[in-house]
């Protein structure tokens, strides 16, 4: 007998499953008010130190009971064992169809009973407001509050109300975007989150893993706008493939040859068009070749009234408010002869994986975390469970079926279909991108086959389509990750037609991806199957597979010319599945280590984040500034007075600047330049002198410590947004470093402390300026208005 570690790590829980089940019958018997009151008893428990842990057998019983009274619905002992597992802080896998909707009620309302902070995060907006509406009820029934955090029809809600809640289901964007702005408010008072507690992820592979690499980032303070973007596109549309530029073998890369550079230098009438001194130039004609001959419209972006809306890959959908980043979407707005809008810097950031990694208590579901198991471990702390089903998995899962050419592979795969559509069998067609499903509905109406298409919809009309899935002669053709939260129930008749029949178009760059695909199907206990057709000339094997295969397809290509080979047939064999099976693997190992990358950097931001956020909270709350804004000055013109070179002239300068507009060097003695700590009493006493001319207006101390902090927040959040406008760009420029033999997480972390340096000074010396040279207005009422220089 095979030893099964996931059973032996399940036991711990599957002891607690069975005494909550235990409790069954006597909670049956309890009435409604008796039911109710057990919240109370609880919340008085925990006052009194109780932990979670002690009560939890007891809570789970509740709700479970309550989730009956109200929904109907009683979780199964598998799913109140995916409630004891997530509790626990872990991620529970649990196939699609198997209620876990159901089954995050148990932790939540646990976790709830201790205030506000707890949060259940979804892929979207719509799967949100629809579990907040329908689960909600049992929360309110049983005492606590919960909300939805996000607006269903775009209204602004009152965010600190919501957050009040002790149960919000919201998403991923919504929240992070949420703790971003936390972080630039002026008073203590207008921040909305609570305590980050508890966040239960659902399809946590999604949120952690494959969204979790692009960052979080709040724009804003516009960039002054370059004139170069019109002349270098008009440049770069002229150029020539091969002569001027090449791409790589993927396509998705372009660069300048020599010989283009050649033709650049001769154009413009200048030498070294490499150089320093024409970077800023070199630097647009890079992003203007990229914009014209690597980022496709209606496959990368959309064109919508005057206006470059970017497409998510995956599901079609336009990415409202979103916008590339260091020029590149100016240059696409030039390409399409668009309005510019302007360039804007990042104000602050962070990443899915730091953001997650806040909380207090973190646990996730979804159908497929098994493959990926040892990247939650060793990124999140997060280990993985299996949870068993509810029935039998009785889903066939056919091996795959390889072609040599995209074009056998698309007449094979209309024929499957329509197979299946003559006998009203639903299908699921699964396609790799927007482009490609676009690709496949038109043949399928060449062939006279009605479907549905799910791509860059509104997430309420994709769980519409995908409901409607599993219905008699229902076709319907999906990017990867459309519809995904929402069941496919099978309509009447079609059990025995061997339920939803799901094709794959070609393997994703990860695993996972594809059984999530095949887990559409099969859903407890049902019928189903599920088959990918693929072929050699598939974008992962194209991106991801050795040169070699690159020979293999020529010498199929010219066996089909000589008749050796015949179209439309499979390929045989091991050798084909591998190539195939080894590209993905190569992929996802590269999207893997492309994460933990990611994940290495913003740690190195985390930090000085963290340090950021502490100490602005700490001004905020803190009534006394005296102490802080005079070791601002200590070591700001100690830093300053120990620079070289300093004249009379550049002092004078200095001085003026940063300290009193009015100064006068007339009475100045030279002789203090030849001893840095003469430099910094001099500068010293200038700065004091001019405070005190400042509090003659500021004339107590509660308006002095009001523009004491308001300087400091003023030029902290001027700092940190140069600095993390400044991080984004560096994490870009040290990637592309890697092909140089260099480390690029060392050379972040060298670069990214050298900025912090300049960070600080620049912090210090804004700091003094804003003291010093704020015009103070007085109103009405003494009150005092502050307009910074």
């Amino acid at each position: 007998m095979r030893f099964d570690f996931n059973d032996f790590r399940l036991r711990k829980y599957s002891k607690i499953t069975k005494k909550i089940l235990a409790l069954d019958k006597e909670y049956q018997q309890l009435t409604d008010e008796q039911l109710q009151a057990k919240t109370i008893l609880f919340r008085e428990k925990l006052a009194e130190g109780a932990s979670l842990e002690s009560i939890l057998v007891e809570a789970y019983a509740t709700i479970r009971e309550a989730d009956y009274r109200i929904l109907g619905l009683k979780p199964f002992e598998n799913q109140v064992l995916g409630g004891v597992i997530l509790h626990y802080g872990m991620v529970a896998q649990m196939n699609t169809g198997e209620g876990k909707t159901l089954t995050a009620t148990m932790p939540m309302y646990l976790n709830g009973l201790t205030g506000p902070g707890n949060f259940l995060v979804t892929v979207n907006g719509y799967l949100a407001n629809r579990d907040a509406e329908e689960i909600g009820k049992v929360y309110h029934w049983m005492g606590l509050t919960s909300a939805a955090g996000v607006s269903p029809d775009e209204e602004e809600l009152d965010m600190q109300a919501i957050y009040n809640n002790d149960i919000v289901y919201t998403t991923n964007s919504a929240l992070g975007f949420d703790y971003l702005t936390d972080n630039l408010v002026e008073n203590a008072t207008d921040k909305k989150l609570n305590d980050l507690n508890f966040a239960l992820v659902d399809e946590v592979d999604s949120v952690l893993l494959d969204a979790a690499q692009t960052p979080l980032v709040i724009s804003g303070s516009p960039r002054v706008q370059s004139n170069l973007f019109n002349s270098t596109d008009r440049i770069v549309k002229s150029l020539q493939k091969d002569k001027d530029y090449e791409f790589s073998e993927d396509l998705t890369s372009v660069w300048f040859i020599k010989e283009g550079i050649k033709h650049l230098e001769e154009y413009l009438g200048i030498t070294n068009l490499v150089s320093k001194r024409w970077s800023d130039l070199y630097r647009h004609l890079v992003l203007a070749l990229q914009a014209n001959y690597t980022i496709k419209r209606n496959q990368d972006y959309v064109v919508v009234d005057d206006e470059v809306l970017l497409l998510d890959s995956e599901n079609g959908r336009a990415l409202t408010g979103m916008k590339r980043e260091s020029g590149i979407h100016q240059a696409m707005e030039t390409k399409e002869e668009v309005p510019l809008t302007e360039q804007t810097r990042a104000m602050a950031s962070i990443t899915l994986q730091n953001f997650f990694k806040m909380f207090k208590k973190l646990s996730g579901m979804t159908g497929t975390a098994v493959t990926s198991a040892r990247e939650f471990m060793d990124v999140y702390n997060l280990p993985v469970l299996k949870v068993p089903t509810h029935k039998p998995n009785i889903r066939i899962d056919r091996p795959d079926i390889v072609y040599a050419t995209m074009d056998e592979k698309i007449e094979a795969t209309v024929k499957l279909v329509k197979k299946a559509y003559e006998v009203q069998r639903p299908v699921l067609l699964k396609t790799g991108s927007l482009s490609l499903s676009r690709l496949y509905s038109r043949v399928l109406l060449k062939n006279g086959i009605v479907h549905n298409v799910l791509n860059a919809q509104s997430e309420s009309k994709e769980a519409m389509i995908v409901a409607d899935a599993g219905q008699a002669g229902a076709i319907t053709v999906a990017t990867s990750m459309a519809g995904r939260g929402t069941d496919i129930k099978l309509g009447p008749g079609v059990k025995e037609k061997g339920g939803l029949l799901v094709i794959g178009t070609e393997r994703m760059n990860s695993r996972r991806v594809d059984d999530q695909l095949r887990g559409r199907a099969g859903r407890q206990g049902d019928p189903g199957e599920s088959i990918f057709l693929v072929s050699l000339e598939d974008k992962v094997v194209i991106e991801n597979a050795p040169d070699w295969v690159d020979k293999y397809r020529m010498r199929l290509a010219q066996a089909l010319k000589e008749g050796k080979r015949k179209y439309g047939e499979p390929l045989r064999g091991r050798r084909a599945k591998n190539i195939v099976e080894r590209a993905q693997q190569a992929a996802d190992t590269k999207a893997e280590s492309a994460r933990k990358s990611s994940v290495k950097m913003d740690d190195i931001l985390r930090i000085q984040r963290e340090m950021i956020y502490d100490f602005r909270d700490y001004v905020m709350a803190n009534g006394d500034l005296g102490e802080i804004t005079q070791r601002i000055w200590d070591d700001f013109f100690k830093l300053y007075s120990s620079g070289k070179g300093i004249t009379r002239d550049k002092l004078s300068d200095f001085i003026i600047n940063n300290l009193d507009y009015n100064y006068s060097d007339e009475q100045f003695d030279s002789k203090i330049l030849e001893n840095p700590e003469q430099v910094e009493q001099y500068v010293l006493k200038v700065a004091k002198q001019k405070w005190e001319a400042q509090k003659l207006i500021l004339d107590n101390e509660f308006k002095q410590n009001y523009l004491k902090r308001l300087s400091i927040l003023k030029a902290l959040d001027v700092a940190w947004i140069e600095q993390v406008d400044n991080l984004s760009q560096l994490k870009t420029v040290v990637s592309s470093r890697s092909t140089g033999q260099h480390n690029p997480i060392f050379e972040y972390e060298k670069e990214a402390m050298n900025s912090f340096r300049q960070m600080r000074k620049a912090f210090w010396q804004n700091t003094i300026k804003y003291m010093l040279l704020s015009d103070l207005i007085v109103g009405k009422n003494e009150s005092i208005r502050v307009e910074f220089p």
